[in-house]
């Protein structure tokens, strides 16, 4: 590994604070889902809904996450090291890839009850009938409860330089979840209504039926999150904008350096930044002085994209730089 920049020092209080921000907003992630969580399963067994179920189970689902991500966080923030020189931002990546593939295995559960649900309504066997006093209450507790911890996980996620990947997922979670129990809780009312009417044939399974749309929607969501995480474990390149950030940031120490830039290869691994720069000296250089422009070029990438570690490489072989950049 490159040898770290001194300077960054100077960054570890604002780090610190960051990091018992993101805490903060994980532990009261915790306590929120869980809460949810018991709600959503009372809210259920006493109004009949599987609808109302899965939306507690979603919780669920968030409250072992939260209680993971506490932990994940804390090792991200931990400088590289002989176990895993690059760092620890694979972790990050491994955690949104798991709790996405968690939730798909409770939308695949949703979907096998409901289909269950519908098929013993076909063949004659009446659902039970539907209590929508408690499905009121839980609707108002909940949407304030979805609503107040996107803020808090918003607010802390800006407040870290928008770089947790961790929070940016929890509080897209959090107002997910306000949106589906919304749909949810609007879609029980409409199937309230119909049951004086032409569609009133489909009122006893009407709750079946809004579990199966919600379903459709959250497996989309969860799977573009699930492809998204198994990008960044399977290396492949960083967003084109931190790509050109990084490599418009090196410019300057390069030219001030005379070495010529070949190529750069990014990674993003959760919120840390890989990246390899292959330049040509065009001159007799010592191991030191490769170590100073090293340092230079971290310098300058951080100060347009954080959490950017670089790996310089002495080259003069174009044709060779490309093909290990995948360019």
């Amino acid at each position: 590994m490159p040898e770290r920049d001194p300077d960054s020092a100077g960054a570890q209080p604002a780090k610190a604070t960051a990091l018992q921000e993101e805490l903060r907003a994980l532990t009261a992630s915790a306590y929120g889902t869980l809460f949810m969580g018991i709600a959503g399963v009372v809210a259920a067994a006493l109004s009949n809904s599987q609808a109302i179920l899965l939306d507690g189970l979603f919780s669920f689902v968030g409250f072992i996450a939260a209680l993971f991500a506490r932990q994940v966080t804390r090792r991200v923030q931990m400088a590289p090291d002989r176990l895993q020189p690059l760092g620890h931002g694979a972790e990050e990546s491994i955690f949104t890839t798991f709790r996405a593939l968690s939730l798909l295995g409770v939308v695949l559960f949703a979907i096998l009850n409901a289909a269950s649900s519908i098929l013993a309504y076909v063949t004659g066997q009446p659902p039970t009938p539907l209590n929508m006093g408690p499905i009121a209450v839980y609707l108002g507790v909940i949407l304030f409860t979805c609503v107040a911890l996107w803020g808090f996980h918003r607010r802390a996620w800006i407040k870290g330089g928008r770089q947790s990947d961790i929070l940016k997922l929890e509080a897209n979670a959090a107002a997910f979840d306000g949106a589906v129990t919304a749909a949810a809780g609007a879609g029980l009312f409409l199937v309230s209504a119909l049951k004086e009417g032409p569609l009133a044939v489909l009122a006893p399974i009407g709750d079946s039926l809004i579990v199966l749309v919600l379903c459709g929607f959250a497996s989309v969501r969860y799977f573009s999150d699930f492809r998204a995480g198994l990008a960044e474990l399977a290396g492949l390149r960083a967003p084109t904008a931190s790509y050109v950030s990084i490599r418009r940031a090196i410019r300057a120490p390069l030219d001030s350096f005379g070495a010529r830039l070949l190529d750069i290869s990014v990674l993003k691994t959760g919120r840390t930044y890989s990246a390899i720069v292959f330049v040509d000296p065009e001159r007799p250089v010592s191991p030191a002085e490769i170590d100073t422009l090293n340092r230079a070029l971290e310098r300058a990438a951080r100060e347009q994209v954080s959490n950017a570690y670089l790996l310089t490489v002495v080259t003069a072989n174009a044709q060779r730089s490309n093909t290990l950049s995948g360019g």
